[in-house]
């Protein structure tokens, strides 16, 4: 949840540095439009390379975990056949 509030602020504040931008711009209309273009670009670009980044680590935990779910569950299965060959035994004694 943080990441995603982390995200969307520095999109906000992004867009607002831009729009200030365009405000206070002193150059003709032709290459203030030019500068967004690039910046809008780069923009864009690191964007993608943060989301890209986010896709990788989110795939590296979810392997992280089904590793670990799984050894949990071979370690369920072995103690429940444990508790059950106990269990057979302490029948098996007073039969």
């Amino acid at each position: 949840m943080n990441g995603n509030k982390a995200f969307w602020g520095i999109v906000t504040a992004a867009a607002v540095g831009a729009i200030i931008g365009l405000l206070f711009a002193p150059e003709d209309g032709g290459e203030t439009r030019k500068k967004i273009k690039k910046r809008t670009n780069s923009l864009a670009s690191d964007l993608i390379d943060a989301l890209e980044k986010s896709k990788e680590k989110a795939a590296s935990v979810v392997g992280q975990v089904k590793k670990e779910g799984e050894e949990y569950k071979e370690e369920a299965l072995d103690k429940a056949d444990e508790y059950s060959n106990k269990a057979k035994e302490e029948i098996n004694k007073y039969q």
